[in-house]
């Protein structure tokens, strides 16, 4: 069977492009460390509020939700989180990302002792999946949603893409 375009063949897949979707400032709360285990070491990590903004999408980050973090022994962090955003409108979505952070160790090392690291020098991706009631959001429940991440000192700032 041949590959690419010709008689018969004329299409290609297409690329995939990035339309913004908002900036999510998430706050957190302290860490509850629940020690090392078999995949790594647990931690959850409270989310405590917060806002979004962007072109298609705005509103709050409610006080409910964590990061059900795993660190592995090289330090890159499993991310793993579930929460409830309100939108400007009042409708609740209920949001959860998937990912990691991960980058030098030196680098791993300065964050997690909370100090501000330019996010140029690790990684920090999600993929983001949302749930929404029937209505003015519910186009979201079929969308493939990225995200590029950085920690900062009580929050993480990340900016989602909708893959089209």
């Amino acid at each position: 069977m041949g590959e690419g375009s010709g008689p018969g063949r004329p299409f290609e897949p297409p690329s995939p492009a990035l339309v913004p979707l908002a900036r999510f400032h998430v706050e957190l709360g302290p860490p509850f460390e629940l020690g090392p285990g078999p995949g790594g070491r647990r931690r959850i990590i409270p989310i405590v509020g917060g806002h979004f903004d962007g072109p298609r999408l705005r509103g709050t980050v409610e006080p409910m939700g964590a990061d059900w973090q795993l660190v592995w022994t090289d330090r890159t962090a499993v991310i793993d989180t579930r929460y409830t955003l309100r939108t400007d409108d009042g409708v609740l979505l209920y949001l959860a990302t998937r990912g990691f952070r991960t980058g030098p160790e030196e680098v791993l090392v300065r964050l997690a002792a909370g100090e501000e690291v330019d996010p140029n020098d690790y990684t920090f991706r999600v993929v983001c999946s949302l749930e929404t009631p029937d209505g003015p959001y519910s186009w979201l429940r079929s969308r493939i949603v990225l995200a590029s991440a950085m920690r900062l000192p009580g929050a993480v700032v990340y900016d989602a893409y909708e893959v089209c």
